[in-house]
């Protein structure tokens, strides 16, 4: 047989009631336990300044910097950019004076094969180098051809040409320098240089 609605209710709010004591209790007896655990902590460490010699007190220590300012923190004003242009510390090599010591005007050939030159150094067509008759050995001498105005400079290494009007007998490599290859000789205007 079901009780009646009213006991019903009553008995519902009897049970409720003592749960919620039940649950508060507990609680209560937690928070005594922490209380208690952190006031007996207090109690039990010992000063470190009682009966110890005083030490002397660390310097502080600077916080690290960091490397890089991170998105989160502000960063400083930036300071203008100098207006001063920055000279380059990389200094050009300036070329070496040349003095025009001897000048003249004459026909030029060329030759591509031979043997030893006159200096004793075997001949190579592909060396700017080139012969006269009187010039000493090791000179060097800017060949400007008259027709193009395309110039070389070229060492003198061997004695040549023995053909009248022609005071210049350049290498295969001389001679395409100034244009003249397919006309075998070339009217040259030379400059004979000093202080390289």
């Amino acid at each position: 047989m079901g009780g009646s609605g009213r006991h019903r209710r009553v008995h519902r709010f009897t049970h409720l009631r003592t749960r919620l004591l039940a649950i508060a209790g507990l609680a209560t007896a937690l928070l005594a336990a922490v209380v208690a655990t952190l006031i007996g902590s207090g109690r039990s460490a010992p000063r470190a300044d009682v009966g110890a010699a005083v030490a002397p007190a660390a310097p502080p220590i600077a916080p690290e910097r960091a490397s890089r300012a991170s998105r989160t923190q502000r960063r400083g004003p930036l300071r203008a950019r100098s207006t001063r242009h920055r000279t380059s510390k990389k200094r050009t090599r300036r070329p070496a004076r040349t003095k025009v010591v001897a000048q003249g005007s004459c026909e030029a050939s060329f030759y591509g094969t031979g043997p030893a030159t006159a200096s004793g150094a075997p001949f190579d067509p592909q060396a700017l180098t080139a012969a006269h008759r009187t010039l000493p050995m090791g000179s060097l001498v800017r060949v400007i051809n008259l027709g193009n105005a395309r110039s070389v400079i070229v060492r003198i290494n061997d004695r040549g040409p023995f053909v009248p009007g022609r005071c210049l007998d350049l290498s295969t490599a001389a001679m395409r320098a100034v244009g003249g290859v397919l006309s075998g000789v070339i009217p040259v205007r030379y400059e004979v240089l000093g202080g390289i």
